[in-house]
């Protein structure tokens, strides 16, 4: 009786494994023809064979609006594909493109360069530029009673938010200069607010002029841009440079010139090995971007395209070696002026 139920045991047990199979086997789609298959792994490959991505910055940024640029220029089905990044800012671009994987190519400010220098000795190294775009001006905007720089010492001034370009750099040009001001890191359209109702003294910009704030905006009388003056402190980093009425027709006497200073902004690249996949992506890049460079001077992008100087160098930094290739064979290709 015991082996009639042991052999009953095992016959509904085998019975209970069959009738699972056949109920998985129910539930398991068939299987994609081979053909299908190969057309996927096809389809991925392609897709992915000639990316490159690029750092480009926040939304609300002009750096993600030239990587943008970039792209439409130099995007070609089954040639390249540039993929544009959002990222926390163009200052922070250099740290994507040190250690964010997919990065190949980032727009970062030079004085970024300057904090990295002591943690990553070799840097100049692993960090190679590949274009000198054209410079984000620093614009210092203060209400009708600051009549001078010094008078916004121990005073709110605002620098955006932290990640921009203003974050970073407006502090250190500030520390340069001596002034000891509050910093703030709200984001710029609420600081503008605040300073309509005299909560804040001043707000600095640093980014490529005009600013749509100070064109469009309707500002009282005695508002205005304080003048920087360019010296030797300025002399590693910054290029001269001057916010006039052409920029800003309301706020800028017709005829007159402010000085400022202004952060160079460049288009620059990891230092891939030379036989690697990435450096191949980025040769191709550097092919389809400089030789379609008179596009980015036509209407549709940004007008300051048209003073980008392919010959341009960057102190302290080695060109991509493709990139000095391409120049090399065209010695005619002088687009836009030298800086």
């Amino acid at each position: 009786m015991a082996l009639i139920r042991f052999a009953s045991t095992i016959a509904a047990a085998l019975l209970g494994l069959q009738m699972t199979a056949n109920a998985q086997s129910v539930r398991q789609p068939p299987a994609p023809p081979a053909a299908a298959k190969n057309a996927d792994i096809i389809a991925k490959e392609r897709i992915n064979a000639w990316t490159v991505g690029l750092a480009g910055g926040l939304i609300e940024g002009a750096p993600l609006r030239l990587a943008a640029e970039i792209a439409r220029v130099a995007n070609e089905e089954d040639k390249l594909h540039v993929i544009p990044i959002v990222t926390t800012g163009a200052t922070e671009n250099v740290n994507s493109l040190l250690y964010l994987r997919g990065v190949d190519a980032a727009i970062i400010n030079t004085d970024a360069l300057d904090e990295y220098k002591a943690q990553v000795p070799s840097i100049d190294r692993r960090i190679v530029y590949i274009l000198n775009l054209f410079p984000a001006e620093l614009h210092v905007f203060v209400r009708p009673e600051i009549k001078s720089l010094d008078d916004l010492k121990g005073k709110k001034v605002n620098f955006n938010t932290q990640g921009t370009a203003a974050a970073y750099s407006g502090p250190l040009i500030f520390s340069r200069l001596g002034l000891n001001v509050e910093k703030m890191f709200i984001p710029h359209q609420v600081a503008l607010q605040q300073m309509k109702s005299g909560e804040i003294a001043g707000v600095v910009f640093i980014t490529s002029k005009p600013i749509d704030a100070f064109l469009k905006g309707r500002w009282e009388p005695g508002y205005k841009f304080l003048p920087v003056e360019y010296d030797s402190r300025f002399e590693d980093y910054y290029l001269p440079s001057a916010i006039s009425s052409a920029d800003y027709p309301s706020l800028v006497p017709q005829g007159e010139r402010i000085s400022t200073i202004a952060v160079p902004t460049i288009l620059a690249g990891y230092n891939w090995p030379k036989q690697s996949d990435r450096y191949a992506r980025m040769a191709r890049f550097v092919e389809q971007l400089f030789g379609r460079l008179d596009r980015l001077q036509s209407p549709g992008f940004d007008p300051k395209w048209k003073d980008v100087s392919l010959r341009a160098n960057v102190p302290g930094l080695a060109r991509f070696g493709p990139a000095q290739e391409w120049l090399d064979r065209s010695p005619g290709a002088t687009v836009g002026l030298s800086r």
